[in-house]
Order: structure tokens, then sequence, then C-alpha cells
């Protein structure tokens, strides 16, 4: 699924990791929503701005504090998870953090669109949001968790000589 890089930074430090079906909960809720905007900017843009916005708003709260802090994270946490079987697989925070990021980037540029009367950027950007997160909750496959890695080597400074 994803992997923890490891850099000085976090050698030796145990890596938060929450069980997979949190986030899946999470992306399908999103995913829900984000057909709603999609739908509903068919008939008001201001409308579609407003969902939008209030999606980017959960967006950057799961950047900031991660998936236990993440409001569908809570609803899964105190409503879901509790009738399923014990956690049997996890993943580490960091990637699914940046992944929050990356869909506050396009929920915010979305917004904007919508906001502003240029419905054609909402709705790429909205759209483009909403493959993400289907493609996470229907086949766990988190691009965001995907292009991690590569965004954490690039941040990674080079050792002095």
């Amino acid at each position: 699924m994803t992997s923890e890089l490891i850099s000085p930074a976090n050698a030796g430090a145990a890596v938060d990791q929450v069980d997979v079906r949190g986030p899946r909960f999470a992306a399908w809720v999103t995913t829900v929503v984000l057909a709603v905007t999609l739908l509903v900017s068919s008939v008001s843009l201001t409308a579609a701005a407003v969902i939008l916005g209030v999606q980017a708003v959960i967006f950057a709260i799961g950047a900031l504090g991660g998936p236990r802090r993440h409001p569908y994270g809570q609803i899964f946490a105190k409503l879901v998870a509790p009738r399923l079987a014990p956690v049997t697989k996890k993943e580490p925070t960091p990637p699914l953090k940046f992944a929050q990021l990356v869909g506050f980037v396009f929920a915010v540029v979305g917004t904007a669109g919508f906001a502003t009367g240029l419905g054609v950027l909402g709705l790429v950007a909205t759209a483009l949001a909403l493959v993400a997160a289907f493609l996470n909750a229907a086949f766990a496959i988190c691009l965001g968790c995907q292009i991690y890695p590569l965004v954490a080597r690039l941040r990674r400074s080079p050792n002095p000589a």
C-alpha cells in the first residue's frame, strides 16, 4: 500500500499508523461530497463553491491534524470501527496527510473557480479530486500516497560531507 520513507529525522522513531479502513471510509464520504458538488454545480456555482469550500476545510484539517483528527476519520473511529473486526492492517499517517494536502489544493482551486464564475475550472479541479478519492475508496489506490515518497525525497536535505 504505502511505505514510510526513513530519514535521519525519523530514523528509529515509531511512525504513527492508522487502520487502513479509516482513510478508505473517509475517501468514500469524500467521493460522495465531490459527486454532489459536481451535480449541484449544474444548478448553482455558488452552492457548489460553498460545498467544495467546506470540503476544502475538511481536507485542511486532515492535512494538518492527520487521520485521527480528520472529521470523517472521527466518524469512522466513533461509529464504524467499533462494529468492525479488530485492526489487521495499518498504514503510516505522513502519506495520508500529504494526500489530504493535495486534496486541499484541488478543492481550493475548484472553490475559487466556482466562486468566481469560472465553472470549467471548478468542474475540472473537482473532477480530478473525485477521481483520486474514488480510486482510494474503491481500489485502495491513494494517488497522494503514491507521490509522497517522491516529494519526501525532494524535501530531504543533502547530508553535509
